[in-house]
């Protein structure tokens, strides 16, 4: 069912994305492309570190063109996600095996045919691992999101989401999701033993408060709400990080006021409706360069 769901998203990602003006349609592989999930910076020296990219849709930069080409089309893993471009700035070899839809469970398992399990790209040779997963764990944030945009026409002013669904999102977080991730993370340490690890947390999809009603559909209480939701999940994946040896990048502190209700040209998340540039709640290519900064800064 989750590959399904993921198949549609990815579906209405790539039309979202066909609409935005900075979009070099030529790049995209068609539907029924079959290739390689691995894809590499265009340097070639011996002497390169070697990058490994796992995780879902905002590691794989959904939405954002152009794709990697003779990528897995489901994927949508574009060639100016964050990996692609640190290892261009810092002349990295690059693997990135990132997925539109992916969970913990894919790294251990194949998410669709032709696309082998994240973990097989790594190997004692991988010099640095970047991992941004665990939102889509039990379907987390599309759930949430969706029903609280279901719920909000109840109370545009309240808190109808948190009134209904109480901690049952946060407990999923800390009784699913966080054991998870620190089984993910422990199985990229022993496959990748020698490599700097980074978990790399969301950016904030909402503002501290108010949110911005009909771009990003959540009642004004929800807010918090979702953000707390947020929070929680980064808190889960720093504390795995910190169990196995990883260095945690926290996005939180330098995405503050660039959300999905931040101006156009402000945001790194575009909202739920009238997203241009990107997928619906998922970051743009201004927002994978300030992940790609805040790595990078990691790695000094």
């Amino acid at each position: 069912m989750r590959k399904a769901v993921a198949a549609g998203i990815a579906a209405v990602a790539v039309a979202v994305a066909g609409c935005a003006d900075d979009i070099d349609d030529s790049a995209a592989p068609s539907a029924t492309q079959t290739s390689p999930s691995v894809s590499a910076s265009t340097a070639t020296g011996t002497d390169q570190l070697h990058l490994v990219n796992l995780g879902d849709s905002f590691s794989a930069a959904a939405g954002v063109q152009p794709l990697v080409a003779d990528s897995p089309v489901m994927c949508l893993r574009s060639s100016r996600n964050f990996a692609h471009v640190l290892a261009t700035d810092a002349g990295y070899r690059l693997t990135d095996v990132s997925c539109s839809g992916a969970d913990t469970a894919d790294f251990e398992s194949a998410q669709y045919d032709g696309v082998p399990p994240q973990l097989d790209a790594l190997t004692d040779e991988a010099d640095i691992v970047t991992v941004m997963i665990g939102g889509n764990d039990s379907d987390l944030y599309s759930t949430a999101i969706r029903e609280c945009a279901d719920l909000a026409a109840r109370d545009l002013s309240g808190s109808p989401c948190a009134d209904t669904r109480g901690s049952e999102y946060v407990d999923i977080v800390e009784n699913q999701t966080a054991p998870a991730l620190l089984e993910a993370l422990q199985a990229v340490r022993d496959r990748a033993p020698n490599a700097e690890i980074l978990a790399v947390g969301y950016p904030w999809i909402l503002p501290p408060a108010d949110g911005c009603y009909p771009a990003m559909p959540v009642a004004t209480g929800d807010v918090t709400y979702l953000r707390q939701l947020q929070s929680v999940l980064n808190a889960a994946l720093q504390r795995g990080a910190e169990q196995t040896g990883a260095r945690f990048v926290d996005m939180a502190p330098g995405s503050e006021g660039h959300d999905a209700c931040a101006p156009v040209r402000q945001r790194w998340i575009e909202p739920r409706n009238g997203a241009s540039g990107a997928a619906p709640v998922h970051p743009n290519a201004a927002g994978q360069q300030a992940i790609a900064g805040a790595v990078a800064a990691a790695l000094e």
